[in-house]
């Protein structure tokens, strides 16, 4: 009796739950087969609603009626950035430095040797110059000569060639530079920096047949209590003629209009902007020629036998003024300012200035070595009370060459190609 009942006790159930249309087999077992998921390959099993349809959200680790996200892409491994070398020797303080790429291109960086600063591959932006192509020009090196080369990324339009080391290099690096704010770079080899003050002439270079004054423009800087300064013009005095290269105020910057101010003997020097295009002197006694060496704002300036300049006219981009904390908005003032390259001919062992004191026969660098920005003093000597006036504490010039106290070790000195990296300290000279 007992085993009848129970037949009868199941016969009923079966018959309650078919007239519900419910299942009466049990629900099935599902996993999840994502090995990301905290749920991987755990049991689960499907709800009443759908006992034998279900699938697995691997995201939230149920099971659920109808289709499911998927789950998220497992996070990428990190990559370390990869690291990069200068392999220029002609940059000591850079060679085979071990440099980070920047993350926005962790893998595809390279390293422009003249900053020391790792760099990613950038397209050129269509209203972007090109970088100036230069070639070596000069002959003594055969297996340099007429070849040619790209500017580097820290200086893509002043850029010239080492025949030495048959390299492109910036202007800016060489010994002979006056550049920034200012940075300076004697014929040592060591970097320097003089500051000045704003709105005043400094001697940057005397010797008995010339003498060179910078004109200083800058912003005080309340937070160091000295002012930012760069070299706006140029006062040249030689065989008594006199030289002026300026740039011109500017407020909103485009390169593609020429800031350059120009004139000899008071007398203004208009040049077609043109790159190549050049003026002469008429003078049969001094050979003077000026010469674009871009269509705008870049001239060379030779006098035969005496000295040559590189200037550009460059503004203080908002870049710069962010990097450097000058505090200048460049939509009121850029401060266009020149950088400056120099090269001498005929200097003597007496030559004096800011600049010209380290060609000196017994000169002994003065700034303290193994800081970051070693400073020049010296305002006193070398303050001059205008533009063209030869009266600082420290001037030679008397308008004569002075043959007396030219040295035959000067002529072997200007053979010379000397290089000292992007720091500065310490120099390499090779002939």
């Amino acid at each position: 009796m007992k085993g009848v009942a129970l037949v009868v006790v199941v016969f009923i159930l079966a018959s309650a739950l078919a007239e519900a249309g419910l299942p009466i087999n049990k629900p099935k077992k599902v996993r999840c087969k994502n090995k990301y998921s905290p749920c991987y390959e755990k049991d689960l099993y499907c709800p009443a609603s759908c006992p034998r349809t279900c699938s697995v959200n691997c995201n939230s680790c149920q099971a659920v009626c109808g289709l499911v996200p998927p789950f998220p892409p497992p996070p990428s491994k990190f990559q370390k950035p990869k690291t990069v070398e200068c392999k220029d020797r002609k940059f000591s303080s850079c060679y085979n430095k071990p440099l980070n790429c920047p993350a926005s291109c962790s893998r595809t960086c390279s390293v422009d040797c003249a900053t020391c600063q790792p760099v990613c591959h950038s397209v050129n932006l269509p209203h972007s110059p090109s970088p100036k192509r230069v070639r070596c020009m000069n002959k003594k090196y055969p297996a340099c000569y007429y070849r040619e080369f790209i500017c580097p990324a820290a200086c893509p339009q002043t850029c010239q060639v080492d025949s030495v080391t048959c390299s492109p290099v910036c202007n800016c690096n060489k010994p002979g530079a006056v550049c920034q704010d200012p940075r300076f770079i004697g014929a040592d080899g060591i970097t320097f920096y003089f500051h000045g003050k704003k709105d005043q002439d400094f001697c940057l270079v005397t010797d008995s047949n010339l003498h060179i004054n910078a004109h200083f423009i800058g912003k005080r800087d309340s937070n160091m209590g000295r002012d930012f300064t760069w070299v706006q013009s140029l006062g040249i005095l030689f065989n008594n003629h006199t030289l002026y290269i300026g740039a011109l105020n500017t407020t909103t910057w485009n390169d593609a209009m020429d800031r350059l101010s120009l004139s000899y003997d008071d007398q203004p020097i208009n040049l077609l902007e043109t790159e190549g295009a050049s003026w002469k002197s008429t003078d049969s006694s001094v050979s003077v020629i000026i010469t674009r060496s871009r269509s705008t704002n870049a001239v060379e300036v030779e006098v035969e036998g005496n000295f040559k300049i590189k200037a550009v006219v460059v503004p203080i981009t908002e870049k710069d003024s962010l990097i450097h904390k000058y505090g200048i908005s460049p939509k009121k003032d850029c401060f266009a300012h020149l950088d400056l390259s120099f090269k001498f001919n005929s200097l003597s062992d007496e030559v004096n200035g800011v600049l010209g004191q380290t060609y000196g026969r017994n000169y002994t660098s003065r700034v303290k070595m193994g800081v970051a920005n070693p400073v020049l003093g010296g305002e006193k000597e070398f303050q001059s009370s205008s533009m063209f006036a030869t009266d600082c504490a420290a001037a030679r010039y008397n308008g004569n060459w002075n043959y007396g106290s030219y040295s035959y070790q000067r002529i072997k000195y200007a053979d010379l190609n000397c290089a000292s990296g992007t720091s500065g300290r310490g120099v390499v000279c090779k002939r």
